[in-house]
């Protein structure tokens, strides 16, 4: 049975991770501050100025943890992994059905069914939870028009017309987002999704999450041998990781969204780990960072009961889970892909 696996993100900057035996050592001005057997970590990834000695960057493609290089800000720049495991066959049957557009479609209502049902439910526990505190006749307005999406969903089969409806459906979600924000309002708000860059504080903690998402579940597609770069509601593109892009539909809501939410409900986060540059870009200092890298990795570790498989789980493993489900159906061996749901 697959364990969970810590990833060590690693953003002090000018900290130096050598091997030294089977342990991955991180200093920091010669001065050692982390030890971490390689057998309990399922990846690395470092920020900003931080190296990597060649030794331990071998060692760890030889036992499969990848290596991830990012900016200080999450961008993506480079990856160190070993050989792509996988039944090469597995990987010609996911090209081959990425090509037929019939079955793209239905991949596709899959993993819309997945987020636009999450984003459904993460209103629906706002209601329920925070009634005395928020506009509710907003968001019972938002569900139903997320409860027309997914109706919606099921009469169209062409994949232009499902990410019609995947735009319309976040359109809905998002336009009541802000009124999930229950504390510091004066310094966290939101008005519309932005990226590249991040115009606001809610959005720059989003997109962060969202690549760290990003590296769990490639990670994950990687590890049960299928091409992250191939999807089916998502297109090829080059540098895109269209099937990580499909599978993480299905987990925005349930894991980013909520996680940004109680980090900023909690107060968790503040307004000064926010800097505005003169671009009108808006980043998050480290600390703050590390705050955010802390919460989720213990996110991960909280168990919950998987919808399809009906047993408990790790929130960690979920991103496999699902990974292995789709790799299953792909091979033939299940009737249909069914994608996460959160009740």
């Amino acid at each position: 049975m697959k364990r969970h696996l810590n990833t060590l993100f690693v953003t002090t900057q000018g900290s130096y991770l050598f091997k030294e035996g089977e342990t991955v050592v991180v200093k920091v001005e010669d001065e050692v501050r982390l030890r971490a057997p390689i057998h309990t970590l399922g990846g690395i990834v470092c920020f900003g100025q931080v190296s990597c000695s060649p030794y331990l960057m071998g060692f760890c493609a030889e036992r499969g943890v990848s290596v991830s290089f990012m900016t200080e800000n999450g961008g993506f720049l480079a990856k160190v992994q070993g050989p792509v495991s996988g039944n090469v066959l597995l990987r010609r049957e996911q090209y081959r059905k990425a090509d037929d557009q019939k079955f793209s479609a239905d991949m596709a209502t899959a993993f819309l069914t997945g987020k636009i049902t999450n984003s459904r439910a993460v209103l629906q526990r706002a209601i329920r939870d925070h009634s005395e505190k928020i506009e509710c006749s907003e968001l019972e307005d938002a569900v139903q028009k997320l409860n027309s999406a997914l109706r919606r969903l099921q009469s169209y089969s062409d994949l232009d017309s499902l990410r019609g409806i995947e735009g319309d459906s976040a359109n809905a979600y998002f336009s009541v987002f802000d009124n999930l924000i229950t504390t510091q309002k004066e310094n966290f708000f939101f008005k519309e999704r932005n990226r590249r860059p991040p115009l606001d504080s809610v959005n720059c903690l989003l997109s962060f999450l969202y690549v760290i998402l990003m590296h769990d579940i490639r990670s994950a597609l990687e590890a049960v041998g299928l091409d992250p770069a191939v999807g089916f509601l998502h297109r090829d593109w080059p540098g895109r990781y269209s099937l990580a892009l499909d599978l993480m539909e299905e987990f925005r809501p349930f894991f980013a969204d909520r996680l940004a939410l109680s980090l900023i409900n909690l107060c968790q986060v503040q307004d000064k780990g926010f800097n505005k540059k003169e671009s009108g870009a808006v980043w998050m200092d480290d600390e703050t960072r590390k705050t955010v890298l802390v919460t989720y990795q213990k996110r991960k570790q909280d168990e919950i009961m998987h919808p399809f498989l009906k047993e408990k789980v790790t929130v960690g493993l979920l991103f496999h889970t699902q990974a292995l489900l789709l790799a299953r159906y792909l091979r033939g061996d299940m009737d249909a892909y069914p994608p996460f749901i959160w009740k």
